[in-house]
């Protein structure tokens, strides 16, 4: 995902950000089941990529419980008069777009419910903005922006989950009142450990670039 790079990190130990910091630890990057992908044959790799896309439908399985509760909470604002925020960078972001984009047209409500806002703005869709996820403020002034409201619902979109711009948007919004949700691929992560409701999937990278091969598809899912 494109939440990863120099100026992404971990946070402190308790999952909590620091208001204005730069994460500057770990990346997505992780150690892969797969060794020596370059000696593989077209054959061996797209077998790889399958059998690891196989474990998403299991995984999005076991956080059913955390899924249906976000659900839940979702409609409940919805019934309210509430809204839906989407939050991510990159590859996250985009997903989030996308999701908000077919709303309107799927279940016919307005532009308006499901919103999805991405880490150096619309720009960032088509072309790379390289370290806008690094901001732990700009995510809430982008809500802020929407003027986001308390029964507003605001879901977080990160494979790490510690996107600063992700994690930092839905500290500010959980304290703001606002229900909070994190899609995540790594369990335990500062995503995780310090909202209301969430759910994560996990799928084991084919390679050590998840962006492009196992995080995407359990996102989608």
């Amino acid at each position: 995902m494109a939440e990863s790079g120099p100026g992404t990190g971990t946070g402190t130990g308790t999952g909590m950000s620091t208001p204005g910091a730069v994460f500057t630890a770990s990346t997505t990057e992780s150690a892969s089941l797969y060794d020596g992908l370059e000696r593989m044959s077209v054959g061996e790799l797209t077998a790889a990529i399958n059998a690891e896309d196989k474990k998403v439908a299991l995984a999005v399985e076991e956080s059913l419980p955390q899924i249906n509760a976000l659900v839940e909470a979702i409609v409940n604002a919805f019934q309210q008069g509430g809204r839906l925020f989407y939050i991510g960078a990159g590859t996250s972001g985009r997903l989030g777009i996308l999701d908000a984009v077919e709303c309107p047209p799927t279940f016919g409500v307005s532009h308006g419910m499901v919103i999805g806002l991405i880490a150096g703005g619309d720009s960032a869709i088509r072309k790379a903005v390289e370290f806008a996820e690094d901001s732990t403020e700009q995510c809430w002034m982008d809500l802020q922006a929407h003027n986001i409201a308390t029964k507003d619902v605001v879901v977080g979109i990160a494979a790490s989950g510690r996107t600063p711009y992700v994690v930092g948007g839905l500290e500010r919004a959980a304290a703001n009142g606002n229900v909070t949700g994190c899609v995540t691929c790594n369990k335990g992560s500062a995503g995780t450990l310090v909202f209301r409701v969430y759910f994560c999937v996990f799928s084991a990278p084919v390679s050590t670039l998840p962006r492009y091969l196992s995080a995407p598809p359990a996102l989608i899912v």
